[in-house]
């Protein structure tokens, strides 16, 4: 268990002490998508659902969730985030592709809170769109880039490159 942060010698699980920990600028962004369908993204871009603006909507609920990522996940830190942006790209008429970017000055990294805030996004566009479109799909939810911190800057590689 010595290689999992989250278990002591023993194995029983912990809040990991970060107090020695250097404090840093640290960075963490995400990204997630959606397949829709076509109608369906058509709506949600001229802003013609009934329930509201969607994206905005989800947006809020994104920050939202990473600003409470500690109340959901049990060893996570509780996080003075200095920033949090949600940008959504629509690569085609059926996927709308989200990416979250959360900022911090701190002793520990915010890539649970960016990973939340895309999941949060996700979710809150389903919730809202569900009602037209019974076969929404979120997928792909990962982090992209990392940094800050003792383990370095982390890139993902891209999907067709050898690591």
């Amino acid at each position: 268990m010595d290689q999992l942060s989250h278990f002591d010698d023993s194995g029983a699980s912990r809040m990991v002490d970060v107090s020695e920990k250097e404090v840093t600028q640290r960075f963490a962004r995400a990204s997630g998508k959606m397949r829709l369908a076509k109608e369906t993204l058509s709506l949600i871009r001229n802003r013609n659902m009934a329930k509201g603006d969607v994206l905005e909507i989800a947006r809020i609920a994104g920050i939202s969730g990473a600003k409470r990522t500690a109340d959901l996940i049990p060893l996570c830190h509780i996080l003075p985030l200095e920033s949090v942006e949600i940008n959504f790209d629509f690569p085609d008429q059926e996927t709308i592709h989200i990416e979250a970017i959360t900022r911090i000055t701190g002793r520990t990294g915010v890539e649970m809170e960016a990973i939340v805030a895309v999941t949060t996004t996700a979710v809150t566009i389903y919730d809202m769109c569900k009602a037209i479109d019974r076969e929404m799909v979120i997928e792909q939810i990962q982090l992209e880039e990392k940094s800050g911190g003792r383990s370095g800057h982390f890139i993902r590689a891209a999907p067709n490159s050898i690591r």
